[in-house]
């Protein structure tokens, strides 16, 4: 089957759960905990060695790279393993053979990879953020409902105590309602702010570009893309919010029990066509939820900030005492004091720290994940979480804790900020009907300018700015960056009725 049979008919086979030949026989969907999952890996150079490594409990059968060269190490790792550029052809030829996909691929091909898998009956590991768009998420997380398979997004620290600790102390009335949140990273660590490259480079002989591209537009190939930089790419990444969001706001979706928000608005750095900002901000307006444990669950505003911006600093703060950590971190804001975390969450404490003294602990109610309370970057137990929840049957499975069905609306909220930030230039509150995905103030005759060129140049001592501005119908511009125009052959499943 070539790769575009696959693509036509992967749909027909959509529904049944392929499981491993060793299982066969057994209770469909259903694996012994001591069987052996098959594990293919797409996208396993970076990010995807690391999940692999946390899942060598199981077979790791397939392995799926653009890069060669960049995936060397992994394969080094796995010599057993089948291995391929095309992920399509993996599927055409091992599907039978594989169990549960792992995938790690840039940003703008997570939902074409795991939406194949899934229609195929494949349990899903797709690494955060789990889409490049808000369409990808919700398709995900209704696919996901409809083939009964186990999914989880790969933000971490989602399985540790930190984020159940947050939300028992915030439901159980610690601070009060909130009412504002302040959330933020060090990130980004990659060149972002760029322009587009204005000539092309050989293609390395170990890099299929027209398979990194894959539904993008084409463009020649340039080092500046590929590997690694990518995430500083709008058509490949979603930048520093993208890349840390998942990670820093789970605990405020988790503890204030968030879904759409009803208003966004960002302002950035100068912001171009082609490249995330060097630093952004992006507030955030949620609508009033039913109470949630001991509190009330009233509007709440959400600040996101990167780039080495920070919130104003809480008076409660001692001097030269750290807000967050190195990484980023949260503050809380409710009626009656506020908490601060480090980033994902991590070492929660009311402000100032010396509440802590005379605080006492809620009896923990919500249930931990094995191996979550140890140092994250040493446990896989977010990957073992998932593989847990994959050899459960579909009746009577315990969802792993960032299942789509909680990742997938999450991930709404993310990606809503990068919307916010691309359009920034129709300087308003953005307004969102989250059920159908779409801005309601947007009108057909808006008009967004963007940053095309930007350069600058001293010649005879004598500065030299050339600053030009491409025009964009506002309202369709946006609808392309909610659900995108898939290009070069690839296609996404039809949204599900569920």
């Amino acid at each position: 089957m070539d790769r575009r049979k696959f693509l036509k008919n992967s749909a027909t086979v959509a529904g049944f759960t392929i499981v491993s030949s060793n299982v066969l026989g057994k209770t469909l969907g259903y694996v012994a905990p001591s069987d052996k999952l098959n594990i293919a890996g797409i996208g396993v150079g970076g990010m995807g060695r690391r999940n692999l490594s946390n899942m060598n409990t199981e077979n790791i059968v397939a392995l799926c790279d653009v890069d060669w060269k960049y995936a060397q190490k992994t394969f080094d790792d796995y010599p057993k393993a089948k291995k391929f550029k095309d992920w399509r052809e993996m599927f055409d030829k091992m599907g039978k053979s594989i169990d549960a996909v792992m995938v790690a691929t840039p940003d703008h091909t997570h939902a074409v990879v795991s939406a194949h898998a899934m229609t195929l009956g494949k349990h899903c590991y797709t690494q955060k953020p789990l889409t490049h768009s808000v369409y990808e998420s919700r398709l995900l997380t209704n696919l996901a409902k409809k083939h009964k398979v186990a999914t989880q997004m790969g933000n971490q620290g989602n399985s540790f105590d930190w984020c159940r600790q947050i939300a028992e102390w915030i439901q159980s009335d610690a601070i009060g309602e909130v009412y504002e949140v302040h959330c933020w990273t060090d990130r980004p660590i990659w060149p972002q702010g760029l322009m587009k490259p204005k000539e092309g480079m050989p293609i390395p002989e170990t890099l299929d570009w027209d398979l990194f591209i894959g539904p993008a537009e084409n463009r020649p190939y340039n080092s500046v893309y590929t590997p690694w930089n990518w995430r500083g790419w709008w058509d490949f990444g979603t930048g520093a919010l993208g890349d840390m969001a998942c990670h820093i706001m789970d605990p405020i979706y988790w503890a204030l029990d968030l879904k759409y928000p009803t208003k966004v608005n960002g302002s950035s750095t100068l912001s171009n066509l082609y490249s995330p900002p060097h630093a952004q901000m992006v507030q955030y307006t949620f609508p009033a939820r039913e109470k949630k444990g001991q509190v009330n669950m009233p509007e709440v505003k959400v600040y996101w900030y990167d780039g080495g911006l920070l919130p104003e600093r809480p008076a409660e703060l001692a001097p030269g005492q750290m807000m967050g950590d190195s990484n980023g971190g949260i503050i809380f804001v409710g009626k009656k004091g506020k908490i601060m975390t480090g980033c994902y969450g991590m070492n929660p404490t009311l402000l100032p720290v010396t509440e802590m003294n005379h605080f006492t602990q809620p009896t923990p109610w919500i249930p931990r994940v094995p191996g979550g309370n140890g140092d994250i970057w040493n446990t896989n137990a977010h990957e073992q979480d998932w593989i847990r929840a994959a050899k459960e049957s579909s009746r009577n499975r315990k969802e792993a804790s960032s299942n789509f069905g909680f990742s997938g609306p999450f991930n709404e909220m993310v990606v809503m900020g990068v919307l916010a930030v691309r359009l920034q230039g129709l300087y308003r509150d953005l307004l969102w009907d989250g059920e159908n995905m779409q801005f309601t103030n947007i009108n057909d005759s808006d008009i967004l300018k963007i940053v095309s060129v930007d350069e600058f140049s001293v010649i005879d001592g004598d500065p030299r700015f050339n600053r030009q501005f491409v025009e964009l119908n506002a309202k369709e511009a946006a609808n392309e960056w909610i659900k995108h125009t898939y290009h070069n052959g690839f296609s996404l499943p039809d949204m599900p009725k569920v």
